[in-house]
């Protein structure tokens, strides 16, 4: 079986923690941010974990991560 090529935009977006799961950044930070919360900004600053439904999606775009 050939080498699977890594989707270069997703390996730029998400890491693996040292437990497997896939951390990713929020999203709506880049515009717009007057009519946004402190509150709101300062959650989209912080990383999460993406969700299962999306998880086996994003492991198929990074085979060997």
């Amino acid at each position: 079986m050939p080498k699977l090529k890594t989707h270069r935009g997703a390996a730029k977006r998400f890491k693996i923690t040292g437990t497997g799961k896939i951390k990713r950044w929020r999203g709506y930070k880049s515009h717009l941010l007057t009519g946004k919360s402190a509150k709101r900004t300062r959650t989209l600053r912080t990383s999460t974990l993406v969700s299962d439904g999306e998880y086996v999606n994003i492991k198929r775009l990074l085979p060997y991560l």
